[in-house]
């Protein structure tokens, strides 16, 4: 069974940060491209970071220069740290497998960034 678990998300003020970690199990995740996505109320879902298995890296403009993808395969875990946060930022953050047909979610972990 395939299971993609979000940690890490929470209240935080204007300008703080936050770590978002995926803990991926059930894959080979060596070989899965991993990605955050983020999803705003009223909003649709968009991209926010993606991380192939060689280690390639894309953001989104904006959170270039702000954010930080990385990967842990010994642990099966992407991270996610999020630095100088906006209210703007403010969404669920999931969490993104995929493998060529393969394409599996997380359950979601919420960010609120306000003061």
């Amino acid at each position: 069974q395939v299971q993609l678990v979000e940690s890490g998300g929470g209240l935080v003020q204007p300008g703080g940060s936050l770590r978002l970690s995926c803990a991926a199990s059930g894959i080979h995740f060596s070989i899965y491209a991993m990605a955050w996505y983020r999803q705003a109320p009223g909003k649709q879902r968009e991209l926010v970071s993606t991380i192939t298995p060689g280690g390639s890296i894309n953001y989104a403009d904006s959170v270039k220069g702000r954010f930080t993808i990385s990967r842990d395969t010994a642990k099966n875990t992407v991270y996610l740290q999020m630095n100088s946060l906006k209210p703007d930022d403010t969404a669920v953050y999931y969490c993104n497998a995929q493998h060529w047909a393969y394409n599996y979610w997380g359950q979601g972990t919420q960010v609120t960034v306000s003061s």
